[in-house]
């Protein structure tokens, strides 16, 4: 049986639980009328946005939200959205129960500051992933959007910029990305807003992939910060293989492994790590 490495950091983060624990809280309020709505999925995790719709937690689209009846609940999903689009719902007379996690809502504050000063801001991230869209929108119109170290040295010459990143963007590129801007642009200010525990899920993430012989990433299809585990693994480990549940484990094959490695997203819930962990015990 090959060596099994779980990560420490592997799982669900502190905004990501706190997003769940809200929608469960309204969910078990006997006085709150449900079904209740959320903008979107509330979490990248389509097992859990399953199991919560199961229980009266529907997710909408934006054209869906506009017609929802006065009243209605409606939880802003952890990747927060921008500021006319939260008082377009609120004037609308809609509960709104705001979930969207204080790191976020942290760069909505600073890119709306820097805005007011007249900066140009530009956010590295990816730009059709929902949290950068909703840091966007709190900015004004002077705004870039930087997915990669390219696309920085592509930017304009700037006289004062705000540089900020998605919450969960990978550290390599973001360092690499404020280099090239600082040839850009002079007068520049840095806000490092990838969260902490981003950070060190990444870290550990390298440090596991770089001493097995496999890599195994759990996290949803549509999770960013899954994705960027995943690359980050296979950077040092070629054999790495990204998986959404246990199931999904029997497409691979690692006859001589002798160890092997398991992280997963931020918005993977603990069950399905279990689950994976179980089954590449018994299989592997």
């Amino acid at each position: 049986m090959p060596e099994i490495i779980l990560a420490k950091t592997a799982g669900f983060c502190f905004g990501v639980t706190r997003a769940v624990n809200m929608v469960r809280g309204l969910l078990d309020d006997p006085e709150v009328i449900k079904p209740i709505y959320t903008y979107g999925p509330i979490i990248h995790n389509d097992q859990v946005v399953d199991e919560l719709c199961a229980l009266g937690a529907v997710p909408v689209t934006e054209e869906e939200a506009e017609k929802l009846p006065a009243g209605s609940v409606l939880v802003i999903r952890s990747h927060g959205i921008g500021r006319d689009a939260l008082c377009d719902l609120e004037s609308r007379g809609l509960r709104i129960v705001d979930a969207t996690c204080p790191f976020v809502k942290k760069i909505h504050r600073i890119v709306s500051e820097a805005s007011d000063r007249g900066q140009t801001v530009i956010i590295a991230g990816d730009p059709d992933h929902p949290e950068v869209r909703g840091i966007k929108a709190w900015s004004g119109h002077d705004t870039f959007i930087v997915p990669d170290p390219e696309a920085a040295k592509r930017l304009p010459m700037l006289k004062s910029a705000e540089i900020v990143a998605q919450t969960t963007f990978n550290c390599e590129f973001f360092q690499k990305i404020v280099e090239n801007i600082r040839t850009k642009c002079y007068d520049t200010s840095v806000m490092n807003t990838i969260c902490s525990a981003t950070q060190e899920r990444q870290q550990e993430a390298r440090s596991i992939a770089s001493r097995v012989d496999a890599m195994i990433v759990v996290g949803g299809r549509h999770s960013s910060n899954s994705q960027k585990l995943f690359h980050i693994c296979r950077d040092v480990c070629e054999h790495t293989f990204f998986v959404e549940k246990a199931s999904d484990l029997g497409d691979i094959s690692l006859p001589d492994a002798r160890s092997i490695g398991i992280t997963a997203g931020a918005s993977t819930p603990g069950n399905i790590i279990r689950e994976v962990l179980i089954n590449v015990r018994t299989n592997f």
